[in-house]
C-alpha cells in the first residue's frame, strides 16, 4: 500500500493472533466469531494505539521531538501505551487526562490505567474538562516548541496509517485460513482504528462490512469523524482504490455515555471470558462485543465474522465494584 515512505517505529508483536471462538459458538450459536488478537501487542499490556503510535512516534523521531504530549481521559488506554512508546525509543511524555467520566471511586481515580501511568514514569497533568486541557497544551507547546503533540486516541491521518496496514496482515491470516467474513466488528470513540480498516479494505480490494460500535458519540458524529478520517488518510497516502469497504456505524450499544457499563457490556465481558477465557474492557470492547452478541441472530450463521479486540483489560480493574 505504499507505506514504506512514512517514518516509522518498531514497537509491536506482529501478527497478532487470529482466534476462533468455539466455544463462544457452541453456547450462541450464529456466525463463527474470529478474534483478532490485537490485545496481544505487546506494548504494556497492548492494545490497538501500539499500530499508530509506530507511526506517530516515527513522525515525532523524525521531527526531533524533544517529548510527546498526548491526550485522554482518566482511565486512557491511549495515554498508558503513549508513555510506554515513548519509554522504548527514549522519548519523556505528558499525559494531559480529563475527567470525563462522572466515576467518583478510588479504583478508578488510581488503579488500572492511572496507575500503570505512574510505574511508566510519565508526566501526569489532570484537568477537569476539555478547554482546560487545551489551555495547559498552548502553555506546554510555548514552554518547549520542540515538544511533539499526539491527538485524542492517535486519530489523526498519520495515526490511522496503522490500520490501513493491519488490513494486510489480517487479509493473509484470513487467507491462510480459507475464510472470507462478512464483516469486520470494531470500537468506535475518535476514530482512527475503524478508519483504517474502511480504507485498508478499500485499498486492498477487500469488499466487507466494517460494523463501528459508537461507543462515547451517536451514531452520526462518529459516522461523520470515521468519514473525515478515511479522507485525510486517503489524500496522504495517494493511492488507488480498489475496493468498497462498507461502513455502518451503530450506537445501540453506548448505553448512557462514554464510560458508562451497561448490563448488555457486563453480560458480555463475562460471557466471553466464561467461554474462551479472553476477557474484554468495561469501556470499548464491552460494548462492541454486546453489540455483536445482539446482532448474530441477524446475520447468515453459516458465515463468519471477526471481531477486532483493541485492548483495554487494565480498565476493568478501575470498574471492579461492577462485578
Amino acid at each position: 500500500m505504499g507505506l514504506d515512505r512514512f517514518p516509522r517505529v518498531a514497537l509491536g508483536h506482529w501478527p497478532t493472533p487470529l482466534e476462533p471462538c468455539l466455544r463462544l459458538h457452541e453456547a450462541v450459536g450464529g456466525p463463527l466469531v474470529w478474534l483478532k488478537r490485537d490485545d496481544c501487542s505487546g506494548l504494556a499490556f497492548g492494545g490497538n494505539k501500539t499500530r499508530k503510535l509506530e507511526f506517530l512516534l516515527g513522525e515525532a523521531l523524525a521531527a526531533d521531538a524533544s517529548r510527546v504530549v498526548t491526550f485522554g481521559a482518566i482511565q486512557s488506554n491511549h495515554a498508558r501505551q503513549t508513555v510506554a512508546a515513548c519509554n522504548r525509543v527514549g522519548l519523556a511524555c505528558d499525559l494531559i487526562l480529563v475527567e470525563l467520566v462522572d466515576r467518583a471511586t478510588d479504583a478508578y481515580a488510581t488503579s488500572g490505567n492511572r496507575l500503570l501511568d505512574d510505574v511508566l514514569g510519565a508526566t501526569v497533568h489532570v484537568v477537569p474538562d476539555f478547554d482546560a486541557a487545551a489551555e495547559l497544551a498552548a502553555e506546554l507547546a510555548a514552554a518547549d516548541p520542540a515538544r511533539f503533540f499526539v491527538g485524542t486516541g492517535g486519530s489523526t491521518p498519520v495515526g490511522t496509517l496503522g490500520y490501513v496496514a493491519m488490513v494486510a496482515e489480517l487479509a493473509a491470516q484470513l487467507d491462510e485460513v480459507g475464510v472470507v467474513p462478512q464483516r469486520v466488528v470494531t470500537a468506535t470513540s475518535s476514530g482512527g482504528t475503524a478508519a483504517g480498516l474502511v480504507l485498508g479494505a478499500a485499498l486492498g480490494g477487500h469488499d466487507v462490512e466494517v460494523l463501528a460500535a459508537a461507543v462515547s458519540d451517536s451514531a452520526d458524529v462518529a459516522r461523520d469523524t470515521i468519514d473525515a478520517l478515511v479522507g485525510q488518510t486517503a489524500l496522504l497516502v495517494d493511492d488507488p482504490l480498489e475496493g468498497e469497504a462498507v461502513l455502518t456505524v451503530d450506537d445501540s450499544c453506548l448505553g448512557e455515555g462514554y464510560g458508562v457499563p451497561t448490563a448488555a457490556s457486563q453480560a458480555a465481558i463475562e460471557l466471553l471470558a466464561r467461554t474462551e477465557g479472553v476477557l474484554l474492557d468495561p469501556v470499548y470492547t464491552a460494548k462492541a462485543f454486546a453489540l455483536l452478541l445482539d446482532r448474530l441472530g441477524d446475520w447468515d450463521p453459516d458465515g463468519d465474522v471477526v471481531f477486532v479486540h483493541t485492548g483495554g483489560q487494565p480498565g476493568l480493574f478501575a470498574y471492579g465494584d461492577e462485578f
